[in-house]
C-alpha cells in the first residue's frame, strides 16, 4: 500500500523547489495534492493536483483558500508549511522592509496557515514546517532568516503540545543547503551567488548541495505513519553540517 494511500494534502508554496519536489512524491504515495502560490501553477504537477492562489502574507487569502480547500475537499490530512523566502544581508544594511518581508512570510504566514486549516483537519493528520538549519547556527548576514526560522521551530513544538489532544503530529523539518531556485530570487551577482554556494556547500560532510527530491523523501517520512510516534521534533536533513 502507497504510504498516503487516500490522504488529502496540502503544501504551500508548492510551484517550485521542495515544494514541487514534495507534491511529486506524495502524489506518487497516492495522496490528493493541493498545491498553493502567488504565481500560476507550474505543469510539472500534472493533472490530478489542485491548484489555489494564495499569498500567505495576507490572511484574508489564506482564509478564503481554507474555505476553498472545505468546499471542494473537506479535509486536509497532511498540511507541509512550506512557502518562505530567503534574503541575506548584514546587519547594518537591514532596514524594516527587509525585516517584515521575512517575518511576514515565513513567521506569520506560517502561524496563520496552521491556524486556518486546522479545523479542516481530522484527528490523526500532520502538519510539516520548512524551517532550515540556518535557525540552529551562526553565519554572516542570514540574522533575520534565521531568526525566522527558530520562530518556526518554536511555533512547531508549543503547537504540536496544543494539538496533542487530536493526534494531530507537528514536526520540523530543517534542510541544510538545497538545489533550489532560491538564489534566483536573492537578486545577487553570480560571483556573490557563487561564493555563497561554494562556502555552502563545503560547510557540509558531502560537500554538496541536497537535492529537492532528498528533501522531499524527508518530508514523506514525516508526513507518513513511519513518523507515528514522532511529534514536536525537528529532523535536520544538512549533510552533516559542520
Amino acid at each position: 500500500m502507497k504510504k498516503l494511500e487516500g490522504k488529502i494534502a496540502l503544501i504551500t508554496g508548492g510551484t517550485s523547489g521542495i515544494g514541487l519536489a514534495t507534491a511529486g512524491l506524495f502524489g506518487q504515495e497516492g495522496a490528493q495534492i493541493i498545491v498553493s502560490g502567488r504565481t500560476s501553477a507550474p505543469a510539472e504537477l500534472g493533472e490530478g493536483a489542485a491548484f489555489i492562489r494564495c499569498d500567505v502574507v495576507k490572511p484574508t487569502q489564506i482564509a478564503a483558500m481554507a474555505s476553498e480547500i472545505r468546499a471542494k475537499f473537506g479535509r486536509v490530512d497532511v498540511l507541509f508549511v512550506n512557502a518562505g523566502v530567503c534574503h541575506f544581508r548584514p546587519i547594518e544594511e537591514v532596514d524594516e522592509a527587509f525585516f517584515d518581508e521575512q517575518f511576514d512570510t515565513n513567521v506569520k504566514g506560517a502561524y496563520f496557515t496552521i491556524q486556518q486549516i486546522l479545523p479542516l483537519m481530522p484527528d490523526g493528520g500532520a502538519i510539516l514546517l520548512n524551517a532550515s538549519v540556518a535557525g540552529r547556527i551562526g553565519r554572516p548576514r542570514i540574522s533575520v532568516y534565521a531568526a525566522t526560522k527558530a520562530a518556526l521551530r518554536s511555533i512547531g513544538r508549543t503547537i504540536a503540545a496544543e494539538v496533542a489532544p487530536r493526534r494531530i503530529r507537528v514536526n520540523i523539518l530543517s534542510p541544510g543547503p538545497v538545489e533550489t531556485p532560491l538564489f534566483q530570487k536573492m537578486n545577487l551577482s553570480p560571483e556573490a551567488t557563487e561564493n555563497i554556494q561554494r562556502r555552502m556547500a563545503e560547510s557540509t560532510v558531502f560537500k554538496r548541495f541536497a537535492s529537492a527530491e532528498e528533501i522531499a523523501r524527508a518530508a514523506l517520512f514525516l508526513a507518513s505513519d513511519d513518523a507515528s510516534y514522532m511529534t514536536g521534533s525537528e529532523l535536520q536533513v544538512d549533510g552533516g553540517i559542520l
